[in-house]
């Protein structure tokens, strides 16, 4: 599966995007800055692999054109479940390694702001975001249905909804605080149930509503490049599984989640990549469209 994607090192690179609407076309030239995109990804929960002391699991893994370079990658799932099931292969094919990890959970910008800050150095820990494979598959089935020829979705994929025709088509948005936000889904079923409940609500547009897929690199990158009034207004939602698990944790005492260190780090290494494999879902509440 080549959906790993190099983060760390590549991020103010990717900027390509797959989605079968207009959403990027749309954000046109106003960076937002790190600490503004760090506050969009705040609350969306990820999971690394680490040891007793939060130092991250690390890949030497070979790289280049002629895969002569060696690169340090550590894995971020965005499913617990993926990130147990690789400790569960960890611990058949390496049981003395196996025994000393466990799951981490950090947020997202914790993550993003670890790779912009080693992206400069020299032999930069990549940082290496494993989406889950269900989602992957949703995201090239709505490609396919929006008539995209496509064999592998090479990124972590965010789901959106349009309503409308032509130039009343618009974004569907959900009212947060007297304010209309964006929302993106990493899981396709929780999206499904918002426009389940708008087409409930307005059967006269439910026709037109279109489920959209784009590619979670490329949406940061164009956090950081575009200019548009809607940029502050979007809004990443957990999956389901992430928001349970986190709530299943005991209360902090002290300082927050750990995060993976990457100033002076002593990780544990294993050449095993991470694979994803998993699955989840939830509603979301009622929505109204808004226009471009």
């Amino acid at each position: 599966m080549k959906s790993l994607i190099r983060w760390g090192a590549t991020l103010g690179l990717v900027a390509s995007t797959i989605i079968g609407s207009s959403f990027i076309e749309n954000l046109r030239a106003f960076g937002l800055t790190d600490d503004q995109i760090a506050q969009i990804l705040r609350n969306v929960p990820v999971f690394t692999v680490g040891d007793a002391k939060g130092a991250p699991l690390v890949a030497s893994v070979r790289s280049g054109q002629n895969n002569n370079t060696n690169t340090s990658v550590t894995g971020v799932f965005m499913s617990q479940r993926d990130a147990q099931a690789f400790i569960d292969g960890l611990k058949k094919n390496n049981p003395e390694l196996g025994k000393t990890v466990r799951i981490i959970p950090v947020s997202l910008a914790e993550v993003y702001k670890l790779a912009q800050a080693n992206r400069e150095q020299k032999k930069p820990l990549v940082f290496d975001l494993v989406p889950k494979q269900q989602q992957v598959d949703s995201a090239m089935a709505i490609l396919r249905q929006n008539g995209k020829e496509v064999k592998d979705f090479t990124g972590v994929p965010v789901f959106f909804a349009t309503v409308g025709k032509g130039k009343e088509e618009g974004y569907l948005t959900i009212q947060r605080q007297n304010q209309q936000v964006m929302p993106l889904f990493f899981d396709k079923e929780q999206l499904q149930s918002m426009v389940e409940a708008f087409k409930k609500q307005n059967p006269k547009q439910a026709d037109t509503v279109r489920i959209q897929v784009a590619e979670l690199e490329g949406v940061i990158q164009t956090l950081k490049d575009k200019n548009d009034p809607m940029l502050s207004q979007v809004v990443l939602v957990p999956s389901q599984e992430s928001i349970e698990f986190l709530r299943s944790l005991p209360a902090p005492s002290g300082n927050n989640q750990a995060a993976p260190r990457t100033n002076k780090p002593q990780p544990r290494t294993n050449n095993q990549r991470p694979r994803s494999n998993t699955n989840q879902r939830r509603p979301a509440p009622t929505q109204n469209r808004r226009p471009k």
